[in-house]
């Protein structure tokens, strides 16, 4: 893994990037392209799922873009409707990936019968320990932290990671304290998309930085050492998601940011 970019240690001895490149809606010709220009960029973290439909386009990018597998950090995610067909999902995503392992592998969101996330997580727990996830975690926890300490208790396992919805609108201090407790690193997706970058606290912040204020928002989750996965297929937007490691923002605007959840 590139030593450049900030990281995260997860459980099992597996380092995170903190900056990701997401690559919901990028399929087909454009995928690929978009997540060859991230890799060309910079990124060194793709992050995929079976629902996507782009597997394929995604193990093809980073096959193409001469760096090594170990240097990739890819995540992948089981479906909803794959419920009870784990092993089958993940052996499909490395067949379509082209690679012998994902670095972490996510169930994508909280199966809808009660009871059933608990033979899932095993399924997934499973899948690690025969080398086929280096990791794994959750995404879409987040109707409350006892989803989580649900599969804690019932396998003595924590989740590497959830991955939910966040933004500086969104940031709720004692949600992310309380996966911090339990040793489980936070995942944000969509950043932009519930932030309102004109809003004068971030417009003012990047002004100080010479930056932009979507680059303010993704250093943001960085400081706070929250992993980020901005998508973009526009190769320009995909260079300028990538160029927040050259300035950091001080305790006080990360204070003024975290109060924009008012």
């Amino acid at each position: 893994m590139d030593s450049d970019q900030p990281t995260l240690p997860l459980a099992g001895d597996v380092r995170i990037p903190l900056l990701g490149f997401g690559t919901w809606q990028a399929t087909g010709e454009a995928g690929f392209q978009a997540v060859l220009a991230a890799l060309d960029a910079g990124y060194r973290h793709i992050d995929t799922a079976t629902m996507y439909g782009n597997e394929k386009e995604v193990g093809r990018a980073v096959k193409e873009s001469g760096l090594r597998r170990e240097d990739v950090f890819i995540t992948t995610k089981l479906p909803p409707d794959r419920v009870g067909r784990e092993r089958e999902t993940i052996e499909a995503s490395l067949a379509a990936l082209d690679t012998d392992y994902v670095d972490l592998w996510l169930v994508h969101w909280p199966p809808s019968a009660p009871g059933d996330s608990i033979p899932v997580w095993r399924e997934m727990l499973a899948a690690r320990d025969e080398n086929m996830a280096r990791t794994v975690g959750v995404s879409n926890y987040n109707y409350s932290i006892g989803q989580i300490d649900e599969l804690i208790q019932a396998t003595e396992e924590t989740p590497a990671v959830n991955q939910i919805r966040w933004s500086p609108s969104l940031y709720e201090r004692h949600t992310h304290a309380a996966h911090r407790d339990r040793g489980v690193a936070l995942e944000g997706y969509s950043p932009f998309k519930t932030s309102d970058l004109s809003d004068p606290v971030l417009v003012r912040i990047a002004q100080a930085h010479d930056v932009s204020p979507a680059q303010v928002v993704l250093r943001w989750h960085i400081d706070h050492e929250i992993v980020v996965i901005p998508k973009s297929v526009t190769p320009e937007r995909i260079r300028a998601n990538v160029d927040v490691f050259g300035f950091s923002l001080t305790a006080e605007e990360m204070r003024d940011i975290d109060a924009l959840a008012g």
